[in-house]
């Protein structure tokens, strides 16, 4: 049914709020979404942080690849990205999102590993999961790299495996044999066809992302399990008068 379609806020509430930021996490959570989508990466000092890009320069008011920043240097930082209203935001830790969202919200990490820090990121954030107790709701969400690293570390880690773009025939079956759960592929990749081989393999769908419901629509009417989306709040209003 329509109205289970799980709304995942893309980045937090990102076309609204200041993406990867606090503020953008807890508009996900006001709103009512049922999963978070953030990126995870580590400071030159190994701290991990919500950050997508590999420099701070579109997101902040600083410059440089955030593996050669220490994490006092990204305090610094002014991470509102334009949006007057919540000038001064930082960048947060891994610790300060998973704080601020509620018990039972399921957690997209997207992991990137800098140049040398695979290992390190990872063992961080399967700990992160294990000590928290988060294995009922979060997922590493990855390259072929990662959800490698991810089995070598912590198998009863949920998986996620990324780069559906350039190998749509064989995406589904790959992420199955690495023993992953979900699976999000581009939006435009996704068809009927897609889905329904992605189900028999037991996997569940949330694609990247659709900001209008024009193409909300079609991905439900696809059959996938959720969206991503910049703007959940279009999403959860098209799942009401779909259901």
């Amino acid at each position: 049914m329509p109205n289970q379609v799980v709304v995942c806020a893309h980045r937090g509430a990102s076309g609204t709020h200041p993406e990867n930021t606090i503020p953008a996490f807890v508009e996900a959570a006001a709103l009512g979404c049922e999963m978070v989508e953030f990126d995870v990466r580590a400071t030159a000092d190994g701290h991990l942080v919500i950050l997508h890009d590999e420099t701070v320069d579109r997101t902040t008011d600083g410059t440089g690849k955030i593996w050669q920043l220490s994490f006092a240097e990204t305090r610094r930082l002014n991470a509102d990205a334009g949006h007057d209203a919540h000038a001064g935001v930082q960048i947060p830790t891994l610790d300060e999102t998973l704080d601020c969202l509620p018990g039972g919200m399921q957690l997209n990490m997207h992991v990137y590993p800098g140049p040398s820090d695979g290992d390190a990121i990872i063992d961080q954030v399967c700990q992160t999961i294990k000590v928290r107790n988060l294995y009922a709701t979060a997922f590493i969400a990855g390259s072929d790299e990662v959800m490698q690293l991810v089995i070598n570390t912590d198998a009863k880690v949920r998986r996620c495996l990324l780069g559906s773009q350039h190998r749509v025939e064989i995406y589904a079956q790959l992420a199955k044999q690495m023993g992953c759960c979900n699976v999000q592929p581009l939006h435009r990749i996704v068809s009927k066809e897609f889905c329904d081989k992605a189900h028999r393999l037991g996997l569940f769908i949330h694609p990247f992302y659709a900001d209008d419901e024009a193409e909300m629509t079609r991905l439900i009417e696809c059959g996938v399990d959720g969206i991503l989306t910049n703007y959940p709040q279009r999403l959860i209003r098209l799942r009401k008068t779909l259901s």
